[in-house]
């Protein structure tokens, strides 16, 4: 989630070349199919024709960002197993068949707004019990039937992510904002910090080959797990990097897809959403959609809100278009909007409406069905992002640790919002029969 402060292959590259692949790139590029396609009776989800399928059968799904599964799942005073599988047995009351998670926090633990206690305490060194609280959430998830996008990495500091690669390679202090420019050119040093790329590949090699012990199953052959995400909201990086990081993935696990978790192209950055995507073994694409922290909408100036969803509607229609050219489902897997009031002494109420947010739930979701029944590139979404029975003051709502309770959470007395997830659950479920 954006903070709240202010080498392909030798034949493809030749083949867009000669297509005069450069500026409109959307209008040339080939679409690519993933390297292996699994069969009809496997169990793990594939791309086949730019459709997502599932044991043969079209594969469409309503998710929801829930980051903090794992430290939930810690069996210790940090995190509350109790609470993760009732968490898990309301998403899947509603509806919601996919979670995307991180499979990665880096420490130490002493850092400021922080997920803690981190997954990695060094480069290489682990704090078992929170791996054993990603093993418990993966396990429970298994048997409600929900997938989990497995975020590796971020370029945020909120779960420790590039900057603490960083860090701990110069052992130099990370420049927490204020100053949005140096902490972005700073995180930004991990793409060509060589022993960076070494830690975070020994990372996805372990998570890979690691053997689940409530499962029994290595996670490369667990089912559980819809995708590898190279990192959430990845930035400044070379279009290599996204290439050959995919194709060490790959590489090391035939069985599950692979993606970015790129934003498309936000406001203030020059991101080629093709060039980030249209590689073979990236699967399908992503976007995020943020109207108030793009300066689209403002909370306290409520007639900002139309322009700011039509706003939305272009962005994800132009995005989605593009995925269609490459022949790559999308997914919309960032989206929210602010509780209706403003925050008092630094948290969102709970009891505050929701009227404006449910308006663009209803208009994005709206989109991705639209996209979806008509052929479209549209695979699925994941709002931002469940709490649940949750509440501010209390461990892990669904807005991360930087940000100020309440923001972005859904709520389990969040009725009228989860009416509205529900209704679409079920109209995207009918279009995989």
């Amino acid at each position: 989630m954006k903070p709240r402060w202010l080498s392909p292959v030798l034949i493809l590259c030749l083949i867009l070349a000669a297509c005069g692949k450069g500026q409109t790139a959307a209008a040339t590029s080939l679409p690519t199919e993933p390297v292996s396609i699994p069969d009809s009776s496997s169990p793990f989800v594939s791309v086949r024709s730019g459709k997502f399928i599932l044991a043969g059968k079209p594969y469409y799904f309503v998710g929801t960002n829930f980051w903090q599964g794992m430290n939930l799942g810690v069996e210790d005073p940090s995190g509350n197993r109790d609470l993760l599988v009732q968490q898990l047995d309301q998403l899947k009351q509603m509806g919601v068949t996919n979670l995307r998670i991180m499979a990665s926090s880096e420490g130490p633990n002493t850092e400021p707004y922080r997920m803690v206690p981190a997954l990695m305490i060094a480069p290489g060194m682990y704090d078992k019990s929170v791996l054993d609280g990603l093993d418990f959430l993966l396990a429970e998830m298994g048997k409600r039937d929900l997938k989990a996008v497995m975020v590796l990495n971020n370029f945020w500091q909120w779960s420790g992510g590039m900057a603490q690669y960083v860090s701990w390679q110069t052992k130099t202090s990370i420049p927490y904002p204020g100053d949005w420019e140096t902490f972005v050119e700073y995180a930004a040093k991990f793409y060509t910090c060589a022993e960076c790329q070494t830690w975070y590949r020994d990372h996805i090699v372990m998570l890979i080959n690691h053997t689940n012990p409530y499962t029994g199953m290595m996670y490369r052959d667990d089912p559980t797990i819809f995708s590898w995400e190279l990192a959430n909201e990845p930035r400044r990086y070379p279009d290599a990097w996204i290439d050959d990081t995919a194709a060490y993935i790959k590489s090391l696990d035939p069985n599950h897809m692979v993606t970015t978790g790129s934003e498309g192209t936000p406001p203030g950055e020059r991101i080629d959403f093709t060039e980030t995507h249209n590689g073979p073994n990236i699967d399908y694409a992503t976007i995020h959609i943020w109207p108030q922290n793009w300066g689209w909408y403002d909370p306290k100036n409520p007639s900002t809100y139309k322009s700011a969803e039509v706003q939305a509607i272009m962005y994800f229609q132009n995005h989605v278009k593009d995925a269609a050219t490459m022949g790559k489902p999308l997914v919309l897997e960032e989206f929210g909007l602010a509780r209706d009031w403003e925050p008092v002494h630094d948290i969102y109420d709970p009891d505050s409406r929701t009227i404006y947010r449910d308006m663009f739930y209803t208009a994005m979701y709206q989109q991705v069905y639209d996209s979806a029944s008509t052929g479209g590139a549209a695979g699925g979404d994941n709002f931002w992002a469940w709490a649940g029975t949750s509440r501010p003051g209390t461990l892990w709502v669904g807005d991360p640790p930087h940000e100020t309770p309440g923001w972005y959470s859904v709520y389990n007395m969040d009725t009228s919002t989860i009416k509205i997830l529900s209704t679409h659950a079920n109209k995207m479920m009918e279009l995989s029969k």
